[in-house]
């Protein structure tokens, strides 16, 4: 496999302050396809700027422009035989609302320990700790 295999995304830990209690919480996106929960994340447009490509991801998933934060560690695993390597950041959601479609069925706003529980994937919840971590809040 050269560099070139790589199948390239970007993604974000979506938090806002729930508007009931001021609570941190996370948002969660439910993918029919593959009936999971994680971070909304997508492949990256030849030649996007992955922080660019990760708020345009986070907005068509969620609905929601998202203002960008600390950067969080990239996950890198094998996707059908070949590498993906996703890069993230902290995002705070600042206006929007959403609106289910064809790849993003739900999404939940859950404080960090229930939203951690929640996603299907172990790299995943490593990512919410990270996340807490670069907020200071662990």
């Amino acid at each position: 496999m050269t560099d070139d295999d790589t199948i390239r995304a970007a993604g974000c830990v979506l938090w806002r302050r729930s508007p009931v209690g001021g609570a941190l919480e996370i948002c969660l996106v439910h993918r029919p396809k593959y009936d999971d929960w994680s971070h909304p994340k997508g492949k990256l447009n030849r030649g996007e700027d992955p922080l660019a490509g990760a708020l345009r991801e986070v907005e068509e998933e969620t609905g929601y422009a998202a203002a960008p934060g600390a950067p969080l560690p990239t996950a890198r695993y094998e996707v059908s035989g070949r590498p993906k390597e996703v890069r993230y950041w902290a995002a705070e959601a600042v206006q929007g609302s959403f609106t289910p479609n064809r790849e993003v069925d739900r999404i939940l706003w859950l404080p960090p320990a229930a939203a951690r529980a929640r996603l299907s994937q172990p790299r995943d919840r490593e990512l919410v700790d990270a996340f807490l971590d670069a907020l200071n809040l662990t």
